[in-house]
């Protein structure tokens, strides 16, 4: 933000020199990125921070030195005669996009004689930077810098029916801006147009098919209020940014929208001539009141570690234009209209500290410190987070709103649609994504494509589930966190990957797996992930493991298969033993055996182990898969060899090979007549 130093001076009496005052700036918020002369005036370059919208004009500025120097603030008068014919007789407005302009108003002026602007005009505006038009732009740029507001005048001749329209940009609409350039138009972008076509991109910059030029007699004034986001979409998609946007993106004064108007229009006809139309037109006139926020003089000392009294806190907050009232806890405080980032105590209490001054804060106050733990939900993802990246998995960062089409891709936790945004939050984007497994395999394409990296992958977000038909929750989605991983072509791997992670997590039981079949991985080579309680009668669905199908690997261009899972962090969380628990070491020493049964080959490793446990029961100290071994010639079709290993230990005694011989004909028994194994001696 450029600050002219007299400018400045129309607004506040500027008593400190140029370098301690700056500095007293860079002090309280507004950092001094430099100063020049430009024809005898000072211009001071301030860094503006976007909750400060406010400071985006002199009077701003001028407001924040007032209240640094204890001066007094001095706002032009407006005085200007309204006559003719009122406004509705010439002028109609409709706003048929309330979401992005809340509240346009209109004045109109008739009889200017559009020229050159005076010098004072001129100069003021090319000490700042802007370039000199005619009188009429140069006023609604004046007023702009001035206050903050941006402003617009449209030539009423040119206006169609005599019509403003605020409403959507329609297909393959386009407009010509004023700087010559064209721009197309969509659904999401809000324009001001008259009955039939766009005059200007709102809140960016004008048309030039309504500009005002020397042949402009006629002119509509107007003053609005855009939304943040509709103008920064906007600005962005176009590539065009003015100091219009600049300024609606950081948000406008609500009440000085009508003061900018007011004092254009003084400033036209003093300048250009002409009249005021008697009226004006506000399509939302009621301005709701600010809410009152408490400041306890005990809790500004708390904080700043600074005792301040009442009065002085009074005085500053007064002196930025809040309505002070004294209450029995402290003061009640309504802020300013352009204050839209006052809202809380602690705000307020940051404003006297800047204020008030952050030099005066000794550097060992007195500040109570309260002891602060790790959530548990924290403490978890710091655990994964080591893991997965101790694997060799690189965290990945996707945006939760992808496009329908590739939100189709894989969906293994729901088959309901996905929900959809109104706005598209990125280009083309408006689905709420259900996996994370499809952004995470775009992912690792864009990788491979760029720089041939073959990256593995996971992420750690929100999915968000749609909820079913008739649901209490009406249409809210299920909104979880999940860990979706990506990697190359070792799915055992990736499944040794996960049962780490359970077991640093200190998840109890047993990780199982269950064939599934969901659309987007490869036939048969997709499993269910559950965790078995120790008892192995509860079961929690973890998430799913498989094959990328290969159209899809084919589609993304990449080398080789992929596999992918998505796992529930909630579920992981809330099972997880984060304390190491205490276990007994027993003092008896334990027997070990190694059996080598054949088993047909449908038979699962979770199945067999499951029946090792309930045969060894509280004596199983330790169970070890070996290995698995095939020969069709010896065994027959269709059958394998499953090696183990078992230790048995007892904690009140010493087990004999009596003892240990009954648990090995149990287990072998069990398996006899359950997987019709055969024990190899």
């Amino acid at each position: 933000m450029l600050v002219s130093w007299k400018w400045l001076s129309r607004y506040v009496d500027l008593t400190l020199p140029h370098d301690e005052l700056v500095d007293r700036l860079s002090l309280s918020g507004l950092n001094h990125e430099g100063s020049e002369t430009v024809d005898g005036d000072v211009v001071i370059d301030l860094e503006v921070t976007s909750n400060r919208g406010d400071c985006l004009g002199h009077i701003g500025v001028a407001r924040e030195i007032a209240a640094l120097t204890e001066q007094k603030l001095k706002i032009p008068a407006i005085e200007y005669q309204e006559s003719g014919a009122a406004i509705d007789e010439s002028l109609a407005v409709e706003n048929k996009m309330p979401e992005a302009c809340p509240r346009y108003t209109a004045r109109v002026i008739r009889g200017v004689k559009v020229g050159d602007s005076p010098e004072w005009l001129q100069e003021s505006l090319k000490s700042v930077g802007i370039g000199v038009v005619n009188n009429v732009v140069d006023v609604t740029n004046y007023v702009m810098m001035e206050c903050g507001q941006p402003l617009h005048a449209f030539d009423l001749a040119k206006v169609g029916d005599g019509k403003i329209v605020v409403r959507s940009g329609k297909d393959k609409e386009q407009l010509e801006a004023i700087d010559h350039r064209h721009y197309d138009l969509n659904d999401s972008t809000c324009v001001i147009a008259d009955s039939s076509d766009a005059l200007a991109v709102a809140g960016v910059m004008g048309g030039a098919s309504s500009e005002v030029t020397e042949a402009t007699t006629d002119i509509v004034l107007e003053a609005a209020e855009f939304v943040p986001l509709s103008v920064r979409r906007t600005a962005r998609r176009l590539k065009l940014h003015s100091p219009s946007s600049f300024r609606f993106e950081r948000r406008v004064d609500p009440v000085g929208i009508d003061w900018a108007s007011r004092r254009a229009c003084q400033l036209i006809t003093e300048i250009a001539g002409g009249s005021v139309a008697p009226g004006v037109i506000d399509t939302a006139p009621e301005i709701p009141a600010r809410e009152t926020v408490l400041l306890r003089p005990k809790r500004v000392a708390a904080l700043l570690g600074l005792e301040i009294e009442t009065a002085e806190l009074d005085k500053i907050l007064r002196s930025l234009g809040c309505e002070v009232s004294a209450f029995a806890d402290g003061l009640q405080c309504v802020p300013p209209s352009w204050r839209h980032d006052l809202t809380r105590e602690v705000d307020l209490i940051e404003e006297v500290a800047r204020i008030h001054g952050y030099d005066k804060i000794s550097e060992n106050s007195p500040i109570p410190v309260a002891p602060s733990s790790k959530r548990r939900f924290d403490t978890a993802m710091e655990r994964i987070r080591g893991v997965l990246t101790a694997a060799g998995i690189s965290e990945s960062m996707t945006p939760s709103v992808v496009t329908e089409k590739l939100d189709q891709m894989i969906s293994p936790w729901t088959e309901l649609p996905a929900l959809q945004t109104r706005t598209s939050m990125l280009e083309g984007a408006r689905t709420l994504r259900r996996s994370l497994i499809p952004s995470l395999l775009q992912s690792r394409a864009a990788n491979w494509a760029s720089a041939s990296l073959i990256a593995d992958l996971f992420e750690i977000a929100h999915v968000y589930l749609p909820a079913p038909a008739g649901s209490d929750i009406a249409l809210l989605p299920d909104e979880t966190y999940h860990i979706g991983l990506i990697a190359g072509e070792d799915f055992f791997a990736l499944k040794g990957t996960i049962e780490t992670l359970c077991d640093r997590l200190g998840v109890p039981g047993e990780l199982a797996v269950a064939p599934v079949q969901r659309d987007g991985f490869a036939k048969g080579g997709a499993v269910e992930l559950s965790l078995v309680g120790d008892d192995g009668k509860e079961s929690l669905r973890l998430g799913f493991l498989g094959f990328v199908d290969d159209k899809l690997v084919k589609k993304w261009k990449l080398t080789g298969r992929v596999v992918a899972a998505e796992l529930s962090a909630d579920v992981l969380v809330n099972q997880s033993r984060l304390v190491p628990q205490q276990q007994a070491v027993s003092p008896f020493p334990s027997i070990q055996r190694d059996l080598n049964l054949v088993l047909p080959e449908s038979v699962r490793w979770n199945e067999l182990a499951e029946l090792v446990r309930k045969a060894a029961k509280e004596r199983l100290a330790d169970l070890t898969y070996r290995e698995t071994y095939r020969n069709e010639k010896v065994d027959g079709p269709d059958k394998k060899r499953v090696l183990f290993s078992m230790e048995l230990q007892s904690q009140t005694e010493t087990l004999s090979g009596g003892d240990a011989d009954s648990i090995i004909d149990k287990l072998v028994t069990s398996c006899e007549k359950q997987l019709s194994a055969v024990l190899l001696r």
